[in-house]
């Protein structure tokens, strides 16, 4: 793929995020970085522990986005991301959802 259709190509990803990621802003970091990248979509703890995160932009920002989810906030301590396309939603922003709906 060059890097022209890359940037032209945008798609939603649904991101878990697994380890110490609850209590270390880490969807807070996400955000952060998503709005330098031009990433559009949510982050939000679920009750397991993980961090769920949905993530719409152009391929190369996805990817640099996915690698920096593999590293997380300094006080991360991230064991497993898991990362699946899902259908676009059309985001306008992104949003750090306090309280889980689930």
């Amino acid at each position: 793929m060059t890097l022209a259709s890359k940037i032209k190509q945008r798609k939603h990803l649904d991101i878990s995020v697994a380890g110490k990621v609850q209590g270390v802003y880490f969807r807070l970091t996400t955000k952060a970085v998503a709005d330098q990248l031009g990433i559009k979509g949510r982050a939000l703890n679920k009750p397991d522990g993980t961090v769920y995160i949905e993530a719409e932009g152009d391929a190369l920002a996805l990817e640099s986005f996915l690698e920096w989810c593999h590293e997380g906030p300094e006080n991360a301590e991230v064991e497993n991301v898991t990362s699946l396309e899902g259908d676009m939603k059309n985001y306008r922003n992104f949003e750090v959802i306090r309280k889980s709906r689930d």
